[in-house]
């Protein structure tokens, strides 16, 4: 009787509220002994376990050849290999660099985390042209992993210090 007054009561309440509401009401419960105390957690916001796998799955594909509007392991262009790891993940993202322009939520570059994404101004046009993924951060000196057009040809990781991406910069982003 008790668990169905409490699964009565469980629905009411989630029915009632909203999520953030919800989330707030259970993350400090009253307790007693027949309190049953379960704690929510959005697995997408809180998990940065899914930053690393996102990050061990790229790096899976070191060395795969750039190849211009490539987007498997035959060879991947930047967009191609982003919107390929993602993807792994079941995780909906733009196959074009020109589309994250307005995508994800902008973070400071002190904030990113594994998994995070940072895009880059076309070497040649005033436009989001380049991208890669977060490896390792350390804010302005953090690593990305990305595939390039450049004199490596292929899917590598580089660290934002590098002159060639430092002045190129434009923002961070997060879709986890």
């Amino acid at each position: 009787m008790k668990l169905l007054v409490f699964t009565c009561l469980s629905l009411f309440v989630l029915g009632s509220l909203t999520y953030g509401a919800f989330k707030s009401a259970i993350s400090s419960p009253q307790r007693n002994e027949n309190t049953v105390t379960k704690t929510f957690v959005d697995p997408i916001e809180n998990d940065d376990s899914l930053g690393n796998k996102i990050v061990n799955f790229g790096m899976g594909l070191l060395g795969t050849p750039y190849v211009a509007a490539g987007c498997s392991k035959n060879g991947f262009d930047c967009s191609g290999f982003v919107f390929y790891v993602y993807n792994n993940f079941k995780i909906k993202v733009p196959r074009s660099s020109s589309q994250f322009e307005y995508f994800g939520k902008e973070i400071p570059i002190s904030d990113v985390k594994k998994g995070d994404i940072l895009l880059f101004l076309s070497p040649t046009r005033n436009v989001i042209g380049h991208m890669g993924i977060v490896t390792n951060p350390k804010g302005m000196e953090s690593d990305f992993i990305h595939s390039t057009s450049g004199r490596e040809m292929k899917v590598v990781i580089t660290s934002l210090k590098k002159p060639g991406y430092n002045r190129r910069f434009v923002k961070a982003i997060r879709v986890l």
